[in-house]
């Protein structure tokens, strides 16, 4: 959602017309810093597991320091694959801004942001249209995101579980590593999805800063705090419809 249609000749927004909007509800925040986290964690000790890089001393050193990384990936893993899970349910139960419609543009005014979204994408627009939570074309990428989640998860559990133990009930996840061809190809899956996971991370971070300076709402703030910035008379006009105007006092 930008501010800028509605501001004054230079980009001024009188402060009487901004309000402040609870967007990202907190198990969206807490479920967006764990996924973030376990990603570093389980790439950093990823990249390590297929290949070593680390010296240890003696045999009984180099076992001790892949089973520690082992361990590590394995929890980060967890916490990765719950706060997925998590974050799925909270599409059908968290308020608009976290539904699965705002991922897929189903409703008529997120279907009409697409092209003005993209064309301010391809430098055709000075400003982007406005939405308060995410917008249409962003919100198509972050379900692909989640698609690529989806592969981790199940090539993970498939990998771990043709590794696991006789007798352990992890080997039953073995069953899901003919789903992506063998073995091989889902390791080679995981590795690949790691890498485009690992460069979205760079977009994503990248695109929160210049969309906090375009669009001057606080978005980077609001992942931590839940509220944006916005100006009131923006709110009335939003186009994805998810303002009721007896929310702004006006």
């Amino acid at each position: 959602m930008t501010t800028h249609a509605a501001a004054a000749p230079g980009g001024y927004v009188p402060p009487a017309d901004l309000t402040s909007v609870y967007v990202w509800e907190w198990p969206v925040r807490v479920t967006h810093w764990v996924i973030a986290i376990s990603i570093v964690m389980l790439s950093a000790t990823g990249i390590y597991i297929g290949n070593p890089f680390i010296i240890a001393s003696g045999e009984a050193g180099s076992r001790f320091v892949m089973g520690t990384m082992k361990v590590i990936h394995a929890y980060a893993a967890i916490a990765f694959t719950l706060a997925v899970l998590s974050r799925v349910l909270w599409m059908f139960i968290g308020n608009p801004y976290s539904r699965w419609n705002a991922f897929l543009p189903v409703k008529p005014g997120r279907i009409k942001g697409l092209i003005p979204t993209l064309r301010y994408y391809l430098f055709f627009e000075a400003l982007p249209p406005g939405f308060v939570g995410h917008n249409p074309l962003a919100g198509l990428a972050y379900l692909a995101v989640f698609g690529l989640y989806a592969v981790m998860i199940v090539t993970g559990l498939g990998i771990y579980g043709a590794s696991a133990d006789v007798g352990s009930p992890m080997r039953a996840f073995t069953s899901l590593v003919p789903i992506v061809g063998g073995l091989q190809m889902a390791r080679w899956f995981h590795h690949i999805v790691m890498w485009l996971l690992l460069g979205f991370s760079v977009h994503h971070i990248y695109s929160a800063i210049l969309m906090t300076i375009e669009e001057r709402n606080g978005l980077m703030d609001s992942i931590v705090s839940g509220y944006k910035i916005i100006s009131r008379s923006e709110l009335i006009a939003t186009r994805d419809g998810l303002i009721d105007r007896r929310e702004l006092d006006v």
